[in-house]
C-alpha cells in the first residue's frame, strides 16, 4: 500500500498537510481531512478492523476526546486508534448499542416517544414514552430485532443538521421530549446527528462504525423513570440491557448476576431470620432479629476494642438536636433535601440528626484545649436519619436509619497527614479482619466550575486535596482521582472493597474539613500561646452498621465465618436415647463461650442436619449411643462435610483455635 500521503493527490499538487502524532511519538504527515480509519489502515489492515473509535487531542494538551473513526482531521494532533483492548472503547460500544436498542423499539413500536439512552456501567438503557407496558415477551421480539439490525451492519454515520431543521424534524414526529433536547442542548447553529440505518438520533457521538460488532448483548428488565429523574414529570419507561464485546464476557456477567441474586442480603436475611423491615413502622427501618443482633453486637464490640487500642476516645451524642445547630453547620443550606423535617418543641425546633459531626464539635468545644490535647480523637457509634426516597431504599443497603461508625479528629496542620494515614491504615485492618482482601480506592475532589455547591476558599481545597494525594503516594497506595465527587465540606478519601464476586462497595470513607471548625469557631492554644483553628477529618470505617452487614451477608452468602456465625455449633442427637449426653455436649461447649444449639426434636437425623445447612450452621455434632459411650462426637462440617468422630475435648480446643484466630475460610 502506498504512503498515506500518496492517496490524497488533487490536480497534481499536494493537499495541504497535517502532522498526526501517534502514541508511540512517530509523526506522520497527512492530507488535511485524513481520517483516523484513513490513518488505522496506513499503519495495519490489523489494526484498522480492530479499530472502534480514536482520542485525538491537541498537540500541547492532555487526553483529548473521543472521536468516530470515520471523522476527518483538520489540525495537528496527537492520535490515538482505540481498539477492544481500551476501557474508553467499551463506553463507547455501549453507547452504539443503546441507539441499536432505540432503532429496533421504533420499527417494532413507531408511535414511541424517545428519551435519552446513555451507557452504564455494565451495558446501557433507553427510555420510552408508550401507553402499554412493555412485557417480558416485548422484550425477547426487540432484542430479536436488534440482533437482526446488527448482521445487517448498519452504519453508523454524524449529521450535522441546522437547529431549526432538527427542531422541524422532531416536532414532525411529535417527539416532544427530543425537541426539548434540542432547545436545551444545542448550541451551535448546526446540531449532531447520528443515524443508524433508518434511525436518527439527536447525539454528540462518538460512536463505533457499524452494528455489526454488536452481538453480545442482552435486555435485563424495565423499569419507571420520571422525564430527567423530576418527580411531575411524564414517567418514562426505561429498557435496560447489558453489553459486552464477547459471549464469553456476557455470559460471566450474567453468571455473576444469578451469583448476587443468591447471595441477595434481603432473600437470605428473612430465611436466615437476621433482620425485617417492618411495614407497620415504615420504609427504611431496620428491625435486627436475635441472629442479626448477635453478629451486629461481635462486629461492633471487636471495632469499639480496636477504637481503644489506637487512642479513640468513645462518646454518646443525642439523636435529636435544636435546628439552629444544623444551620451553624451549613447542613440546611447544603443538605436539607436529605433531612427530614423539623420538630417543634416548645416553640423551638429540633431536628433529627442526619450527621453526628455537630455532636462531636460541641464536645470538643465544651471546654478550651491545648496543643497538648491534640490530636482529639471522638468515636461513636451513632444512629443518624435521612430522608431517602422510597425508590431508592435497598434492604440494609439504602435506609433511613442507621447507625454511622463514626469518629472526629480535631489536630493540629502539622498532624493532619499523619492522622489520614492512621485512618487509611484502620481502614485497612477492618477489611483483612472480616476477610475482604482486595479494595480500590479513590480521591474526591470539588468541581471547581461549580463552587457555589461547596464550603471554603479555592486555595483551602487545593491545599487540603494536596494533603490527602501526598499521604497516598507516602503510603504507596493506587488512587483514582474523582473530581465533583467530594462532600460540600472537604475532599474525601474513599475505600472501595472488592467482594468474593468482584463487586465493589463504598466502605471507609476519610474526608478532609475546613469548614466546620471556622463555623463553629473552634479553637486550641498553640504553644506560642495564642488561639488557633484546630483541622478536622471525619472517618467512617464500615460506613454503616447496617450497609456493612448487609455486605457482609452477600460477601459470605449467609455462611459466616465460624467467629461471627450467630449459631457456631448444632447438636443433633439421633435419638432420646442419648439426650442426657446431647445436653453434656451442649453445655460443654457453652462452658468454652461456644454458640451452640441442641436439635432436641422428634425428627430424623437426615432432617436436623438439612434444617442446619440450610442455616448455615458452621458444624454439626452427631450423637448417638457409640458416641455416648465413647465421650466422642462425629463431625459435620458445612461444606467440608463428613469429617469423622472426635474426642469432645480435643473438638473444643480445636473450635477455639479457629475462633481466636478469625479465620474466615
Amino acid at each position: 500500500m502506498p504512503p498515506i500521503s500518496l492517496l490524497f493527490l488533487y490536480s497534481g499538487k499536494r493537499m495541504e498537510q497535517i502532522h498526526i502524532t501517534l502514541p508511540d511519538g512517530s509523526v506522520k504527515d497527512v492530507p488535511k481531512g485524513t481520517t483516523p480509519a484513513d490513518v488505522a489502515r496506513s499503519i495495519s489492515p490489523r489494526l484498522a478492523d480492530a479499530a472502534l473509535v480514536a482520542r485525538v487531542a491537541a498537540p500541547n494538551d492532555g487526553e483529548g476526546e473521543l472521536v468516530d473513526l470515520r471523522r476527518p482531521l483538520d489540525r495537528d494532533v496527537k492520535l490515538q486508534i482505540l481498539t477492544e483492548k481500551d476501557p474508553d472503547s467499551l463506553f463507547v460500544f455501549r453507547h452504539s448499542a443503546a441507539h441499536l436498542l432505540a432503532a429496533a423499539v421504533m420499527e417494532l413500536y413507531p408511535n414511541v416517544k424517545l428519551g435519552i439512552g446513555p451507557p452504564i456501567d455494565t451495558g446501557f438503557f433507553y427510555e420510552f414514552l408508550r401507553e402499554e407496558p412493555f412485557t417480558t415477551e416485548d422484550l425477547a421480539k426487540i432484542e430479536k430485532k436488534m440482533h437482526e439490525l446488527a448482521a445487517q451492519d448498519l452504519p453508523n454515520e454524524r449529521k450535522l443538521i441546522p437547529k431549526p431543521e432538527a427542531l422541524d424534524l422532531y416536532k414532525k414526529n411529535n417527539q416532544i421530549f427530543k425537541c426539548e433536547l434540542v432547545e436545551e442542548k444545542a448550541t451551535e447553529p448546526m446540531v449532531s446527528f447520528y443515524t443508524t440505518g433508518k434511525f436518527i438520533d439527536f447525539c454528540r457521538g462518538p460512536h463505533i462504525p457499524s452494528t455489526k460488532r454488536i452481538q453480545a448483548f442482552k435486555l435485563m428488565n424495565v423499569a419507571g423513570a420520571y422525564w430527567k429523574g423530576q418527580e411531575g414529570k411524564p414517567q418514562l419507561q426505561r429498557i435496560y440491557a447489558v453489553a459486552f464485546f464477547t459471549q464469553k464476557e456476557l455470559d460471566e456477567h450474567l453468571h455473576r448476576i444469578e451469583e448476587a441474586k443468591r447471595r441477595d442480603h434481603r432473600k437470605l436475611g428473612v430465611e436466615l431470620d437476621l433482620f425485617s423491615i417492618q411495614e407497620e413502622a415504615g420504609p427504611g427501618l431496620i428491625f435486627w432479629h436475635p441472629k442479626g443482633g448477635l453478629i451486629r453486637k461481635i462486629v461492633e464490640d471487636w471495632l469499639r476494642e480496636e477504637l481503644l487500642k489506637r487512642g479513640y476516645d468513645l462518646v454518646y451524642t443525642p439523636h435529636i438536636m435544636r435546628l439552629d445547630l444544623w444551620k451553624t453547620s451549613g447542613h440546611t443550606n447544603f443538605y436539607r433535601d436529605n433531612m427530614f423535617g423539623a420538630v417543634e418543641v416548645e416553640k423551638a425546633d429540633y431536628q433529627l440528626k442526619p450527621m453526628n459531626c455537630p455532636g462531636h464539635i460541641l464536645i470538643y468545644k465544651s471546654k478550651l484545649r491545648s496543643y497538648r490535647d491534640l490530636p482529639v480523637r471522638l468515636a461513636e457509634l451513632g444512629t443518624v436519619y435521612r430522608y431517602e426516597r422510597s425508590g431508592v431504599l435497598h434492604g440494609l443497603l439504602r435506609v433511613r436509619g442507621f447507625t454511622q461508625d463514626d469518629a472526629h479528629i480535631f489536630c493540629m496542620p502539622s498532624q493532619i497527614e499523619s492522622e489520614v494515614e492512621a485512618c487509611v491504615d484502620f481502614a485497612f485492618a477492618v477489611m483483612k479482619n472480616f476477610g475482604f482482601d482486595k479494595f480500590e480506592v479513590e480521591l474526591s475532589d470539588w468541581d471547581p466550575a461549580h463552587p457555589q455547591n461547596y464550603a471554603g476558599k479555592p486555595e483551602d481545597w487545593h491545599r487540603a486535596t494536596a494533603a490527602l494525594a501526598d499521604t497516598m503516594k507516602r503510603m504507596n497506595v493506587p488512587y483514582k482521582k474523582m473530581e465533583g465527587e467530594a462532600a460540600f465540606y472537604g475532599p474525601k478519601i474513599d475505600v472501595k472493597l472488592i467482594d468474593a464476586i468482584g463487586r465493589s462497595w463504598q466502605l471507609t470513607t476519610v474526608q478532609f474539613d475546613f469548614n466546620l471548625p471556622a463555623r463553629f469557631g473552634l479553637q486550641y492554644v498553640g504553644e506560642d500561646g495564642s488561639k488557633h483553628q484546630p483541622l478536622m477529618v471525619h472517618r467512617a470505617l464500615l460506613g454503616s452498621v447496617e450497609r456493612f452487614f448487609g455486605i457482609l451477608i452477600e460477601h459470605y452468602a449467609g455462611a459466616f465465618p465460624l467467629w461471627l456465625a450467630p449459631v457456631q455449633v448444632e447438636v443433633c442427637p439421633v435419638s432420646e436415647k442419648v439426650a442426657d449426653y446431647a445436653k453434656h455436649v451442649t453445655e460443654t461447649l457453652k462452658r468454652h463461650n461456644l454458640r451452640v444449639h441442641l436439635d432436641d426434636r422428634n425428627e430424623k437425623l437426615p432432617a436436623k442436619i438439612r434444617d442446619a445447612q440450610l442455616q448455615k450452621i458452621p458444624y454439626m455434632l452427631v450423637v448417638g449411643p457409640k458416641e455416648a459411650e465413647a465421650g466422642t462426637v462425629s463431625v459435620r462440617h458445612r461444606s467440608k462435610g463428613d469429617l469423622g468422630p472426635k474426642p469432645l475435648a480435643e473438638l473444643v480446643e480445636a473450635l477455639q483455635r479457629e475462633v481466636d484466630s478469625r479465620a474466615t475460610s
